[in-house]
């Protein structure tokens, strides 16, 4: 099969891309006391000079004492923002295009125990059954936290980056109002359906498209799956797909990142689609799939997953299941994954482990 889809143009707002690739965020805990240091720049720039499409960050905090659940995590704010500049500017210089993943880890904290740079934050004070915490976010909580989001927006919208991208999938904060287990509220902020628990992300899609103008692009990552279950599936029929993203849609995002641990599995019965399909399908927005993309393995499985033929991700993308594809250990292994896919090298490509995420340089 001809791998011609993935090297066509797309354009969502002011962001054009010359390639349907993105660098999948993930996360770099290579970041002492959440500043990058000056090799972070470069570990970007030679994905951009790899061909890559559009590089998206790993996720990066924004100014809350407990948005980052480890002190090696990238925050966005105070002394890590000069560093941040030269990642804009590094990928710049090689003719890429890069967004910022913005997150807030929420109750997910299950990096460092002995890491409390203030108190956990959640919906319900727990990140799960057994697993709760203290108290739940009060209401001045919640606005300081879409505050720092709307700012952290606006920072990355004044230094040069391409687009942002709100984390929203995993079980990490703003997931965490999403789903039932870990949101129990009775107020505003809870309910007993998604959509009536997406109040929090619309809030903070609203402050975020007010604090960077209407032709900036914003990115949403969304997950059935949680760092807390993976088998997890809130929206377990289109209508409930359909009930959770429509108010996020509303609130004035570009494109969903759907994620899912291997991208060739049917989301649900009776159709082949996955995540990103159906999510396409009933929003109509742009979506991105992502899931083990050019390896015959997922990042939980055990020992090292092979490089494997792109015809089935090809073939989804020429039917318009999706519109752009996130490349994430296939380009930690080798920055120039893409460039020797294009020429025809995928011979030349190795096995891809899980210690890939270690070797960052």
């Amino acid at each position: 099969m001809s791998i011609d889809a993935l090297f066509t143009p797309f354009s969502v707002r002011s962001l054009t891309l010359p390639n349907r690739v993105v660098m999948s965020p993930m996360s770099r805990y290579v970041s002492p006391g959440g500043v990058p240091q000056p090799a972070f720049a470069a570990y970007h720039r030679r994905r951009a000079e790899g061909g890559v499409g559009l590089v998206l960050t790993g996720a990066t905090g924004i100014d809350r004492p407990a948005s980052n659940n480890d002190p090696d995590l990238a925050l966005f704010h105070g002394a890590a923002l000069p560093q941040w500049q030269n990642v804009v500017d590094e990928v710049h210089g090689a003719g890429g295009r890069i967004g910022l993943q913005l997150w807030h880890a929420g109750s997910a904290w299950n990096r460092d125990a002995d890491y409390r740079p203030g108190r956990i934050e959640s919906p319900s004070g727990t990140n799960g059954p057994g697993k709760d915490l203290g108290d739940a976010m009060t209401d001045e909580d919640i606005a300081d936290t879409i505050a720092a989001f709307a700012r952290a927006a606006a920072e990355a919208c004044r230094m040069g980056f391409d687009a942002i991208e709100l984390h929203g999938a995993h079980g990490f904060l703003i997931d965490q109002f999403f789903w039932h287990v870990t949101n129990r509220r009775g107020d505003r902020w809870g309910g007993g359906s998604m959509g009536e628990r997406s109040r929090f992300a619309v809030e903070v899609i609203r402050a975020v498209r007010a604090a960077v103008g209407e032709d900036y692009p914003i990115f949403f990552r969304i997950s059935q799956w949680k760092a807390q279950d993976f088998a997890a599936k809130p929206a377990d029929t289109p209508a409930r797909l359909e009930e959770w993203l429509a108010p996020v849609v509303a609130a004035g995002i570009d494109v969903v990142h759907c994620s899912q641990r291997r991208f060739w599995e049917a989301e649900f019965d009776g159709s082949d689609l996955n995540l990103a399909g159906w999510v396409r399908s009933i929003t109509g927005l742009p979506t991105v799939t992502v899931g083990s993309i050019g390896l015959d393995g997922d990042f939980f499985s055990r020992g090292a997953a092979n490089p494997v033929a792109l015809d089935e991700l090809v073939r989804r993308l020429e039917r318009g299941d999706y519109d752009l594809v996130a490349v994430g250990r296939a380009l930690l292994g080798d920055p120039d994954w893409l460039v020797k896919v294009r020429e025809g090298r995928m011979h030349e490509l190795a096995p891809v482990g899980r210690d890939a995420q270690e070797r960052l340089y």
